[in-house]
């Protein structure tokens, strides 16, 4: 099957599940497509059970022909973070970075040896042991919050402005972070060679600090070639070549391509935006970006749902993945109260922050893609299926309800502002 064949299927599955979630469901777009999505799947699944061979059989043969950890971290994430980057102002940005800065590194590191530690425990009592090493590993891919999901979602939550911005500053950059994490803890199992506290150090400075640098390079040489022109069609062009030009040279130069191309990302769409572009342009490329937005974030959200295709579920990896939610989100209030605290003495928060941003720390395809990475291991299905189980319910169900529990404390609020 060709990848113009699967794409087809892709896009057309996608269109049947945005117009039946529309019709009926009437769900945000991406919820609605991956609840449906999934839905099918476990339809499908269900008549492969009671001897229907046939859809389960060619649903399988599709998206066995899927890499999604190369669809999605080397194809559709460059395109999603700079869309997302694009939206957010510096400004406000600013106002949030030590809330955003501790976050998205000491917050990833605290929970991922929170999550590592007691998944270990929890595997092992459920009779599943799994290497410490290798439950860090599950802590380093399930930290981060995942900026695709939380952009997404974000956008029909009713959150605050300040709050969505510390949520989606935060996922855009603990993303970077979190691969980072994750690379240092792969190669200490044994597939990079010795790792030492300066091969740590070096590994952070190329992957983090490099991505940044990277993407301010070819942030400011895009700014140039938009200052230079004024044709919305050419410098719709030269963001799409800035993004995949950049996310790819980014991956050959080995430094983070998804820090490099937020980074750019917020640099076009503020100081350029201000100085480089006419009103037609902002508006024809907030247009274009907007649409590459929801259409990629439908076909990845309808993508994770279709991947129970390929994963071997027992009641026994379940009941972990149930569990592994727990874990996910006590490791996360732990790393957000600890950030929240340090920062209290300097600022005020608003009621409920440490619950809401502990909530709207959504899991989404990052996770899934890195999980899918693994090696060959003997536990990596225990992972890949703990990962999604944290994956879905992260998205259906603290993605539909983020809103409600937002509005329940702005009402609290207002009524102490009343009394």
């Amino acid at each position: 099957m060709g990848m113009f064949d699967i794409t087809t299927i892709l896009i057309v599955l996608t269109a049947v599940f945005s117009y039946i979630n529309y019709r009926t469901l009437k769900l945000p777009t991406t919820i609605g497509v991956m609840g449906v999505s999934l839905l099918v799947s476990l339809g499908i699944a269900g008549m492969g059970a009671f001897g229907v061979i046939s859809p389960q059989y060619h649903a399988e043969r599709i998206i066995s022909h899927i890499d999604f950890n190369e669809t999605l971290l080397h194809g559709m994430l460059a395109f999603l973070l700079f869309a997302g980057a694009l939206q957010i102002k510096f400004s406000d940005l600013t106002r949030q970075k030590w809330v955003i800065t501790l976050l998205s590194t000491v917050g990833v590191i605290v929970s991922t040896f929170i999550v590592g530690g007691l998944t270990w425990l929890m595997l092992g009592t459920l009779g599943m042991p799994v290497r410490f090493i290798h439950c860090l590993l599950f802590g380093a891919l399930i930290s981060p919050t995942d900026p695709v999901a939380v952009i997404a979602i974000l956008k029909t939550s009713g959150v605050s402005k300040s709050l969505e911005t510390k949520i989606a500053g935060e996922s855009l950059f603990n993303d970077g972070i979190g691969v980072v994490v994750f690379m240092i803890i792969l190669e200490l199992t044994g597939k990079g060679g010795e790792v030492t506290a300066g091969r740590v150090m070096q590994l952070f400075m190329q992957e983090a600090v490099g991505g940044v640098a990277f993407g301010l390079l070819i942030g400011v040489l895009a700014y140039q070639m938009l200052k230079r022109v004024d044709d919305y069609q050419l410098e719709v062009i030269i963001t799409l070549a800035l993004v995949m030009g950049g996310y790819s040279l980014a991956d050959r130069l080995h430094t983070s391509g998804p820090l490099a191309i937020v980074t750019a990302g917020l640099l076009v769409g503020n100081h350029g935006r201000a100085f480089a572009m006419s009103h037609t342009t902002r508006e024809h490329l907030d247009a274009f970006w907007e649409l590459i937005d929801e259409i990629l974030n439908a076909i990845l959200f309808m993508l994770i749902g279709l991947e129970v295709q390929v994963m071997d579920f027992s009641w026994g990896y379940l009941a972990a993945g149930l569990a592994a939610v727990g874990i996910a989100l006590l490791a996360r209030w732990a790393s957000v109260a600890a950030s929240v605290n340090i920062m209290r003495p300097f600022r005020r928060f608003s009621p409920g922050v440490i619950s809401l941003l502990t909530w709207g720390g959504l899991r989404g395809g990052i996770s899934v893609a890195l999980a899918l990475s693994l090696p060959p291991w003997p536990e990596r299905n225990t992972i890949l299926a703990i990962t999604y189980t944290v994956v879905v319910f992260s998205i259906l169900v603290q993605g539909l309800t983020l809103g409600k529990l937002a509005q329940r404390f702005h009402r609290v609020k207002g009524e102490q502002a009343a009394a």
